[in-house]
């Protein structure tokens, strides 16, 4: 593995080791506080940061994986292993939230008791903690280009805006029980409703975004319009036939077929191939590329075999 590569792992594998701290830091303190304030929010919302220290080891696991080298049974590498453990994270996102709806709804058929001041400074700091935790992860899952990161980082983007929530219904409900309001105190679950619902709806977008990952889609025409003119810039390719780019996790696995003199001989078409893979994997994106050597044919230009 390269410099440039382990140093990518390192990062990310530091970015997860922060969020399993963080998140079993924060949900220690929002449950014990939830409990003894008596705040169905912030017992739910302690749920949720306990789901994201499993979602931080599943992308642990995921780097660690997609770490591995090419292989006999797996010669294209492991870089997918990251976004399987994005639908992971995913998944787990997406039970908690049908969970802590559930135990929301539930609150409403029993007596309930406007939650203690306490509830309200632990999910201010939860809010603070978060976001700084959300804005590293993404910034650094951008940088490196992992799914894994960057669906990790908006797993925390999820708990501060389930914070949120929880803030408004846990400050409904104080103040329903200062000022003798009885249906403010409704607050605190109606707050752990809407976290759930927020919950969900993150779950639900970054899983169809990681599984749409893991199905070989080729790149966008924009995204290739660098690496097609690096192949037709590389001398004694006279046509590009056919041109596929594929996302294989946090690289690029690319397939053409490049048309070159029919006069030459099979060693100077075999050098032209190696041309052209060498400077397509110049690029930091290329892991690996697949290249087929057509005879060109002036009449049926771009028509390849």
């Amino acid at each position: 593995m390269d410099n440039q590569n382990e140093e990518r792992f390192k990062q990310g594998e530091f970015a997860a080791w922060v969020g399993i701290i963080g998140n079993l830091v924060l949900a220690i303190i929002k449950g014990v506080v939830g409990f003894i304030s008596n705040s169905r929010a912030l017992i739910a919302d302690a749920v949720h940061s306990a789901s994201d220290v499993a979602g931080s080891f599943a992308v642990l696991l995921g780097l660690r994986a997609a770490k591995l080298p090419p292989d006999r049974d797996h010669p294209y590498g492991h870089g997918k292993a990251e976004s399987i453990a994005a639908i992971i994270v995913a998944v787990l996102l997406f039970i908690v939230g049908l969970e802590i709806g559930y135990s929301s709804v539930e609150s409403f058929f029993h007596p309930i008791e406007a939650p203690k001041i306490w509830a309200v400074y632990a999910v201010v700091f939860s809010i603070i903690a978060k976001e700084l935790m959300f804005q590293y992860k993404y910034r650094l899952g951008k940088r490196i280009k992992s799914d894994a990161v960057i669906t990790n980082a908006y797993e925390h983007r999820s708990d501060v805006y389930s914070s949120i929530a929880a803030l408004i219904g846990i400050g409904a409900a104080v103040l329903g029980g200062k000022l003798g309001i009885d249906w403010l105190e409704y607050g605190d679950p109606i707050a752990g409703l809407a976290v759930s619902l927020l919950v969900l709806r993150i779950a639900w977008k970054l899983g169809a975004e990681s599984i749409h990952n893991t199905m070989d889609h080729v790149l966008h025409e924009e995204d290739t319009v660098e690496m097609k003119e690096i192949v037709e810039s590389v001398e004694g390719v006279m046509n590009l036939d056919e041109f596929f780019a594929r996302e294989h996790g946090y690289y690029v696995i690319i397939d053409i077929k490049i048309a070159v003199d029919p006069e030459i001989s099979v060693q100077r078409g075999h050098d032209i191939g190696k041309e052209v893979k060498r400077r397509l994997i110049e690029q930091s994106l290329v892991r690996d590329v697949f290249v087929h050597i057509n005879p060109y044919n002036e009449e049926k230009d771009g028509e390849s075999t």
